[in-house]
């Protein structure tokens, strides 16, 4: 498993050529995906002290980007949580999360948010929000999000979005969930 204050064990020599965007099937890779969060928004943004879960996760829908290598999953590089809101229809996203080492690779966040959306629009989303940090609005407009309101998170800069769902049809297999392939280098 990749470590964000660790990266000494990935080969410079070899960098995936697809990942894999689906759902959490097996504990393994809903345990990496826990791993990651904790060293992206623990470790990484200082945001929480020990540990990022919280009473969401026991119910929330976990989607993970997986490099493949010889089209078989080999390591999570990144996460996504998605649950029912309050109001009937209603869904938010969170916890978004792409290893340091895989974030230029593959457009894996816009992926993630893809598949995210997609999936509470199968399950009868009518609205779909997100508390985004302020430096990732960009993308998030990119991707047909709507800003609505600027707000403070844990003490940081965050914006809250809603998805334009139009941009995102309904995706009813998330084990299949989407493959991306890596930027070509030249």
């Amino acid at each position: 498993m990749l470590c964000i204050d660790d990266l000494s064990g990935l080969d410079p020599r070899y960098a995936p050529v697809e990942y894999l965007v689906r759902e959490a099937a097996q504990q393994w890779e809903r345990d990496e995906a826990m791993a990651l969060r904790r060293a992206v928004f623990c470790i990484e943004q200082g945001i929480f002290a020990r540990d990022d879960r919280d009473a969401i996760d026991g119910h929330a829908q976990l989607l993970v980007a997986m490099s493949c290598n010889g089209g078989m999953p080999e390591q999570v590089v990144g996460t996504v949580r998605i649950h029912r809101g309050e109001a009937a229809g209603e869904w938010w996203g969170s916890r978004l999360a792409v290893h340091p080492a895989f974030r230029s690779q593959g457009h894996l966040g816009a992926t993630l948010i893809r598949l995210a959306v997609s999936r509470a629009n199968a399950q009868g989303c009518d609205k779909f929000f997100a508390q985004v940090q302020m430096q990732n609005v960009p993308l998030f407009q990119k991707l047909g999000w709507q800003l609505l309101e600027e707000s403070a998170v844990h003490g940081r800069p965050h914006a809250r979005m809603q998805a334009g769902l139009a941009f995102y049809p309904p995706c009813h297999d998330p084990l299949s969930g989407f493959v991306t392939r890596a930027k070509v280098l030249s």
